[in-house]
């Protein structure tokens, strides 16, 4: 297992959700975490942690984090992102203005972050990038197709990062939860919240996946709430 000893992670999408519980997670295990955030929602303060605004929908601003982060640390072990959208974009929507907004937060802006990344993730040769997807990166079983390919895409850009980043030490990891305990679930009435994943487990395995070492990958890690057919 890889020390988590002077390794610096950024955390996209940190101020909420899954993010803030790998931030926090990360912070209590000895990382030094950038985290990318439209506010800080009360994180708390501590030496390992920089605060940064990010807007996903924004490549200047993506920019700009990589760079204050690499002028605050100096490396870069890993990328997690974790910002995420889930309006609702059925198949016979004509409105494609939902669809747009997953698209461009869901996808093209891990993507941006990924490119940016690379150079710096290389240099040591154990570099992560761990992509929050979802069970609905794997299978359709609601109308919202939007998020359903959003995810689907993500899934396919952390095997594209595998499969650019293997010879440069470089390891990606494409993490799909099922329903998990957040704001983007408060209105989700099929499941009881009280059986819903909770950040702080997914933030766990989070972290297991970036400790392991080049010779341990793994691709996918599908994390559910309930009994699910996989086929």
């Amino acid at each position: 297992m890889l020390d988590a000893s002077g390794r610096v992670v950024m955390v996209s999408g940190a101020s909420r959700g899954i993010g803030r519980a790998v931030v926090e997670r990360l912070v209590d295990g000895g990382y030094f975490v950038s985290a990318g955030v439209r506010d800080a929602r009360g994180l708390a303060a501590s030496d390992r942690l920089m605060l940064h605004r990010y807007d996903a929908e924004s490549l200047p601003s993506a920019e700009a984090w990589i760079a204050a982060t690499i002028n605050r640390f100096h490396r870069l072990d890993g990328l997690i992102n974790a910002a995420g959208i889930n309006p609702e974009a059925d198949l016979t929507d004509p409105d494609e203005t939902a669809l747009d907004a997953m698209m461009l937060i869901n996808v093209k802006a891990p993507m941006r972050l990924i490119r940016l990344a690379l150079p710096h993730l290389a240099k040591g040769g154990e570099g992560r990038v761990i992509n929050i997807a979802s069970m609905s990166g794997k299978r359709v079983r609601n109308p919202n197709v939007g998020y359903a390919m959003s995810k689907f895409a993500l899934v396919a850009l952390t095997h594209a990062v595998r499969q650019y980043g293997w010879d440069h030490g470089i390891r990606a990891t494409a993490i799909c939860p099922s329903f998990v305990a957040t704001d983007m679930t408060a209105n989700v009435t099929k499941w009881p919240r009280e059986n819903m994943s909770d950040p702080h487990d997914i933030a766990e395995l989070i972290t297991t996946v970036l400790r392991l070492p080049n010779s341990a990958t793994i691709a996918e890690l599908l994390v559910n709430c309930r009994l699910e057919d996989m086929l």
